[in-house]
This record gives structure tokens, C-alpha cells and sequence, in this order.
């Protein structure tokens, strides 16, 4: 369960159902999508008028909160983890951290805020991965006309090539397009981690 790896600990496996009985399935089920929102309140997820029978039915806007704020906490807990202090990374320290990588390497695009309209080209977030790993971008690929479609394939290159040098990006595309801040948010932060990674192991290597 992702719960365990945000907080380890966190799940009493003793109430998960491992293996529904057969005339009970739905009931068994019920319980798990319970016991797993019970665990997003605990990690102070916001959750109010959220049940297990929503999630069980699938409705996407009750479930999809859910899984945003475990997708949150869950790239939030692996940055943690790739840093030396072992501390979760706040939004305004994710920020420092992008204006500054993109400062070093020369880069003229800032961020302001996870909800900063100039997010939607995707300009922003190719020049990140590019201070993070130089050479891995081809400007020549990049559009710069603002349209919808142009940004959308900004979009569509930036995510490729994060996850090209090996940042675990599960955002879509439309996400940065729309400046979902939510999500555009875990673009940024699966970025930091990637960027961390390479230091950690020299660390590793040293010791």
C-alpha cells in the first residue's frame, strides 16, 4: 500500500482484506476504500465528505482527490528521502530551488508560483530539465508561437524528456497546459528529486 511508503508504519495490516470471500467481495472492498481514506485523515489529507463507497463507485472527482494528495505526499516522502536532511520539501523551498537551478545554468525563465500562467507553454519546466542535465533539450524542437497546440507539444516534450533523464513524472501533458497547480507541482518536485539523486550517490559512494 502507497500509505506504508509515505509513512512507514502508518498501516495496520491486520484490517486490510487480502482476499475477498466470494459472496462478500463488495463488503470486503468497502472496507479496504474505508480504511484507506481513515488513513488520509490521519496524514491530514483533505478528505471531508469523502466515504469508502465513494471511492469503491469510482467517482472520479471524490477518487481523484484522493489520489492527487497521495501522489502529493508520495513525491514529497521520495524528495525527502533523496535529500540529506530527511525533511519534506515545502512548496516555497520547491520554488527557491527551481529559480536557482535555472539562475546557475543561465536559464532567464522564473517561477513564481505553481499557478504562474507563464507554466502553460512548458517553456519553463524544458529549461529546468535542461540545467539539470545540459545537452538533454533541442531547442530547435521547442515552440515559441504561444498557441494551444504549440504549447501542448512544449508540454508533451518536457515530460518525455524528464523522464528521458530519469525523473519519475506521472503528470499528463494537459496538466502543465492548464497549469493544474496541483500537478504542476509534482512535475517540479519529481524534477528536485531527480536533480538530487546524483549527489546522494556520491555521498553514498564516499562513505
Amino acid at each position: 500500500m502507497l500509505y506504508d511508503c509515505i509513512r512507514p508504519g502508518i498501516v495496520q495490516w491486520k484490517r486490510v482484506v487480502k482476499q475477498f470471500r466470494k459472496l462478500q467481495s463488495m463488503m470486503d472492498q468497502i472496507q479496504n476504500c474505508n480504511y484507506a481514506v481513515e488513513l488520509g485523515k490521519q496524514l491530514r489529507f483533505s478528505l471531508v465528505g469523502i466515504q469508502g463507497k465513494d471511492i469503491y463507485d469510482g467517482i472520479p472527482t471524490l477518487t481523484l482527490a484522493l489520489v492527487w494528495q497521495l501522489m502529493r505526499a508520495y513525491t514529497l516522502t521520495i524528495l525527502a528521502q533523496c535529500t540529506q536532511s530527511g525533511e519534506l520539501a515545502s512548496d516555497k523551498e520547491i520554488i527557491a530551488w527551481v529559480n536557482k537551478k535555472l539562475e546557475e545554468s543561465g536559464k532567464t525563465s522564473r517561477l513564481r508560483s505553481f499557478q504562474d500562467q507563464a507554466i502553460a507553454d512548458g517553456k519553463i519546466v524544458i529549461d529546468l530539465i535542461d540545467a539539470i542535465k545540459p545537452g538533454t533539450i533541442n531547442y530547435d524542437l521547442v515552440k515559441s508561437d504561444g498557441s494551444a497546440e504549440s504549447n501542448l507539444e512544449n508540454a508533451k516534450y518536457a515530460i518525455t524528456s524528464g523522464r528521458k533523464i530519469g525523473a519519475k513524472i506521472y503528470a499528463l501533458p494537459e496538466d502543465i497546459v492548464q497549469v493544474k497547480s496541483r500537478m504542476v507541482l509534482t512535475v517540479f518536485a519529481c524534477l528536485m528529486a531527480r536533480d538530487f539523486m546524483p549527489n546522494m550517490k556520491e555521498v553514498t559512494n564516499g562513505n
